[in-house]
């Protein structure tokens, strides 16, 4: 339900936002005021506190949106969070913000996880060879996973592409138990 209500918020924004410059400047700043909000106990408690007027809500975003170069348009959307009572979204809005926004550029976020890190050249032949299989471009978010034996698994979207020596062995036993 709370995904359904960000992506709604995200695309309204989206929307407006048709220069792709002003897009992705808008992604930086209201990131940088979520980590604000997160790094603050005070001022998340003012955005989320039913018991705090809409005005002070309003004065608080005011004062940081300002020192944080936010345009009008950016203050006024965190305003209409507030009014909506959907301040406390802002992480999710933002991360389906940035999902609406490389969809339109043509393109996908793969979470990798290897055995070991990758180093630059293996992840630019990794993110072509996904490229080539998505038709997109690939951007990686790396990790590494301790568990896997060897290999790697990358998620793009809701499709995995397992590469790991455990998800070799596992397809390998699957073989053996129906023959």
């Amino acid at each position: 339900m709370s995904q359904a209500i960000a992506s709604r918020f995200s695309r309204a924004l989206s929307d407006i936002l048709t220069d792709m410059a002003a897009a992705d400047d808008a992604v930086v700043k209201l990131r940088a005021f979520d980590a604000l909000q997160q790094a603050s106990p005070e001022l998340k408690n003012i955005l989320i506190s039913p018991a705090v007027s809409s005005r002070k809500k309003k004065a608080a975003v005011a004062r940081f949106a300002s020192e944080l170069g936010f345009t009008p348009l950016l203050k006024n959307f965190l305003y209409v969070l507030i009014d909506h009572r959907r301040t406390a979204m802002l992480s999710e809005i933002v991360v389906s913000l940035q999902s609406q926004l490389d969809e339109r550029k043509g393109i996908v976020r793969a979470r990798v996880e290897s055995a070991r890190p990758l180093d630059e050249g293996q992840r630019r032949e990794l993110e072509a060879a996904l490229g080539r299989v998505t038709g997109k471009q690939v951007f990686g978010q790396y990790a590494v996973d301790d568990a896997l034996i060897g290999g790697l698994v990358a998620r793009v979207g809701s499709r995995v592409y397992d590469g790991s020596v455990r998800g070799q062995l596992q397809a390998m036993r699957v073989r053996l138990v129906r023959s």
